[in-house]
């Protein structure tokens, strides 16, 4: 325990809990700004520890910001839940939704992270493909809940590359959606979900 100045004692971090500080401080600056932009220095200035403890955590910077991604990631894929419920279309809709939002707010992280799995950084394509297969598992177990959503039912397989086909539209247009603003968030969830009911639909 150490105390401060005003005589208080301030109880240590955990490692754990030193961890989630600079991932929390990280998650801030790269929402806001370009990854080129972000320094390590500044990430330990912010949170109040050396650079060098920072790069006891994370040895590289791309470690600290894949290490970000993936808590941003966790914290989607726990926003984006199933509610018990809800139909397939409405629990597709509430999902696009904390997506959408968390896009807006996360413009430059959204961003990079696409554009270095796009080139094949291999620490940042592990962290995106994690997130994708969460995503798509939570889009099959919705539709196992309400199975009248696909209207006849689909081989399996079938609807599982469906899934991750639409993915790759969604985060092709929502990166479409940052660099060329215009159509409102309501009106990209309802080209989305148009889109993956289009997919998941059996071919006439």
């Amino acid at each position: 325990m150490a105390a401060n100045p005003c005589g208080r004692t301030r109880r240590r971090m955990s490692t754990e809990e030193r961890k989630e500080q600079l991932l929390s401080v990280g998650a801030r600056l790269f929402a806001q700004h370009p990854y080129d932009d972000v320094w390590v220095e500044r990430v330990a200035e912010i949170a109040g520890v050396s650079r060098g403890l920072l790069y006891h955590y994370f040895p590289t910077k791309r470690e600290f910001f894949a290490a970000v991604v993936r808590r941003e990631s966790e914290r989607m894929l726990t926003l984006t839940e199933a509610v018990p419920g809800l139909s397939f279309q409405e629990q597709i809709n509430t999902g696009l939704d904390a997506f959408l939002t968390h896009v807006e707010q996360h413009a430059s992280g959204f961003r990079t992270f696409h554009r270095a799995e796009a080139a094949g950084d291999p620490t940042v394509r592990a962290v995106h493909k994690e997130y994708l297969a969460g995503v798509e598992e939570q889009i099959l177990e919705a539709l196992a809940v309400d199975p009248s959503a696909v209207d006849p039912p689909r081989d399996p397989r079938a609807l599982r590359l469906a899934v991750r086909g639409w993915l790759a539209f969604m985060v092709a247009v929502c990166l479409e959606w940052l660099d060329e603003p215009g159509p409102s968030r309501e009106q990209v969830r309802e080209l989305c979900a148009r889109a993956l009911m289009g997919a998941l639909a059996p071919a006439p």
